[in-house]
């Protein structure tokens, strides 16, 4: 990120618009121009069984300067600011909105690591020790690790703790003691007591990019590239930096993104690796997490929002793999996971505003007559939010979005704020069934143009919570008045109990409904 950044400026009704967003966002029905507010949700997600731990550093001078590195003014808890936050500015702080999202799932708890206090590993008087955390988040930091911290950092990760590491530009002092965060992250890599041999395989290297917007790769089974939070397609680097790949060294380090005119080992803007049982990612600017809006008389700009990238999704992508969401790992240059059950199957990915999607296996569940029958309950909502499990206000008979058939429907997002709603139902399909997902959408916004802002994933998940198969991801491009059957062949998942969810993931300015009826899985 620059040292003297750049304001965003929006072009964009939101301004005009603002009132009736404060009330609870915008939703035109049917594609109409009429708009209509939708009551804010009350509260996030349900808990997921397993709740992901991550804590933010604020000891390395993240707020130097212009810099304002914190998901919220309240540490450790951000909660103290806000228990229930619905937009960015709920939070104070320049990264409130990947915070803020990552609350609405409530499948996060976060933690800032405050000013002033100690990076440890292993120490039981530490409340934000690093052993009571899932993820720790490094975002540009301009102090030194003390030669103990590095030493608990690189424990943490080599005993399954997973680290996000945020570089910005060489020349980037903000607090003009030597050293700025290019110089901090390779001292940490190979000044260490752990293993300073390069042991993630990658380095830091010394540039200041002006500007560029770099792409991703081209792998759809990446779980980074292609999580819950959306399709990643590019970033942005506003004085940025990149890494040098060693693959000799760490033979899992892998580039997912890659400046313009680069690729293999030099020239990467975003990195994964592993090391021990955890993992590790790095960012080659903090520009792209930086939402805006912070404390009063920092300078900040935009890039979470920032329309020539897909930031937001590959920073909350990216902290769901670090954190262990799913069990796929990045190695060199492949994403392996692990699946239960006896079924084996490919999964073709999706790019943000496409709708297609398939999934292709054999079914090894048993041989036999099946019984047809349809295996949803509550397939069209009309019991209320009943069977389902489903973010608040989602199964609902609100008018300003007309149901396929029947009064109610599942209404995901449609606040025009950063919100992410999820629908879900677990069932076993029988062996030796044929089994065909369907479900009518119907998508209205309010964005314009061919870029993809606001995302639904539909997905399939085994008994343990991993995603076996991404099925498709529409976006506000794939918008039209009324609804459109989408069918899916979930044959190779018989013989198994697994969960069906849809996940709406919407940008902070403007609406994206995604509306869901008359649900069905038919087995034959």
């Amino acid at each position: 990120m620059p040292l003297f950044s750049r304001s965003r400026v929006l072009i964009s009704a939101a301004a005009g618009l603002s009132a009736v967003a404060a009330l609870g966002g915008l939703a035109l029905s049917g594609g109409s121009a009429q708009a209509a507010a939708r009551p804010q949700a009350a509260a996030a997600a349900p808990a997921a069984s397993v709740t992901h731990r991550v804590l933010f550093d604020d000891t390395k001078a993240e707020e130097a300067g212009n810099a304002d590195w914190i998901i919220s003014t309240s540490k450790p808890d951000p909660l103290g600011e806000n228990a229930s936050p619905s937009k960015e500015t709920d939070w104070t702080g320049a990264l409130s909105s990947w915070g803020v999202a990552l609350q609405k799932t409530g499948d996060y708890s976060l933690a800032t690591l405050a000013s002033g206090k100690t990076i440890t590993y292993g120490n039981s008087s530490n409340a934000q020790d690093l052993s009571n955390y899932d993820e720790f988040v490094i975002d540009e930091p301009n102090t030194l690790l003390s030669a103990a911290e590095k030493t608990a950092v690189m424990t943490f990760v080599k005993n399954g703790g997973g680290l996000f590491l945020i570089s910005d530009h060489n020349g980037s002092d903000r607090n003009n003691d030597g050293y700025d965060s290019p110089k901090v992250i390779n001292d940490l890599l190979t000044n260490n007591t752990v293993d300073s041999s390069d042991p993630f395989g990658f380095s830091v290297d010394s540039l200041d990019i002006s500007t560029d917007t770099p792409k991703a790769i081209s792998d759809s089974s990446d779980p980074v590239l292609h999580g819950a939070f959306g399709t990643v397609t590019g970033s942005i680097i506003a004085d940025g930096t990149t890494f040098t790949l060693k693959p000799s060294d760490n033979s899992s380090v892998k580039g997912l993104l890659y400046r313009t005119g680069y690729s293999g080992n030099t020239g990467a803007f975003f990195v994964t690796s592993t090391f021990g049982s955890g993992r590790v990612a790095i960012w080659g600017d903090s520009s792209p997490v930086d939402d805006g809006t912070g404390q009063s008389g920092n300078t900040l700009y935009d890039g979470w929002n920032d329309t020539r990238g897909t930031d937001a999704a590959l920073a909350l992508n990216a902290t769901a793999w670090l954190a262990g969401d799913g069990s796929g790992t990045t190695t060199g240059g492949t994403t392996s996971g692990t699946t239960s059950g006896t079924t084996s199957g490919t999964t073709s990915g999706t790019s943000s505003g496409t709708t297609s999607g398939s999934t292709t296996g054999s079914t090894t569940g048993g041989s036999g007559s099946c019984t047809s029958a349809q295996l949803l309950a509550n397939p069209g909502f009309e019991s209320g939010n009943t069977s389902w499990t489903a973010s608040s206000k989602v199964i609902t008979n609100a008018t300003a979005e007309a149901a396929h058939t029947g009064s109610y429907k599942a209404w995901l997002d449609g606040y025009g704020t950063a919100t992410t709603n999820t629908l879900a139902q677990s069932v076993t399909i029988p062996s030796g069934c044929s089994a065909s997902l369907s479900f009518w959408l119907h998508i209205d916004t309010a964005e314009t143009g061919s870029t993809a802002y606001d995302t639904l994933t539909a997905q399939v998940l085994n008994s343990s919570g991993t995603v076996l198969s991404t099925l498709a991801t529409y976006s506000n491009t794939n918008a039209a008045s009324g609804y459109t059957q989408r069918t899916f062949d979930l044959s190779a998942y018989a013989g198994q109990s697994v969960t069906l969810k849809f996940t709406g993931v919407e940008g902070s300015k403007l609406q994206t409904s995604f509306v869901i009826d008359d649900t069905a899985l038919n087995v034959s």
